[in-house]
């Protein structure tokens, strides 16, 4: 008798330990969320005179500038032999690239998996305001946040 309510006891200690250590790792699994910011891609701003401030900024700070601003070049730190970039651009004050926002400035945010973020991100009835483009140096799309700034995300090709 005392056999049998120790194997019982043993199958159903066993079972249990199994059942709790498979809800720990698949609710850890569940609670994993992807990565989606990765880092600052841009600042842009609304100028009077993207060229003059161009200028200040080259004379005074020593950016090197162009009609697009300036690329600040970095190493990733999980990897110190890829690049990233990080762009700062004035633009002038009646540009219409930060619409719908109303904002002086935009901030472009590096992502990973840009297609998968947006789905994500429209399940989570985030405005997308854009369709996803793809260039030579990423894909980009514009979202707008809670208090209506647009935002740009870019998965760069680097």
């Amino acid at each position: 008798m005392k056999r049998t309510i120790l194997t019982i006891t043993l199958i159903a200690t066993s079972f249990l330990f199994g059942f709790a250590l498979n809800t720990i790792i698949h609710n850890k699994d569940k609670n994993k969320k992807m990565k989606k910011v990765t880092g600052i891609g841009g600042v842009f701003f609304k100028c009077k005179d993207p060229k003059a401030i161009n200028e200040w900024y080259k004379t005074h700070l020593g950016f090197d500038t162009s009609p697009y601003g300036t690329s600040f070049e970095w190493r990733q730190v999980d990897d110190s032999t890829k690049k990233g970039l990080t762009q700062w651009n004035p633009f002038a004050e009646n540009t219409k690239y930060f619409e719908p926002s109303t904002k002086e400035f935009m901030i472009n945010y590096r992502v990973e998996n840009l297609e998968a973020l947006v789905e994500e991100l429209r399940k989570e009835n985030v405005t997308i305001v854009d369709k996803i483009e793809s260039y030579d140096y990423g894909k980009f799309v514009h979202i707008l946040d809670l208090e209506g700034n647009k935002i740009e995300l870019w998965e760069p090709h680097d």
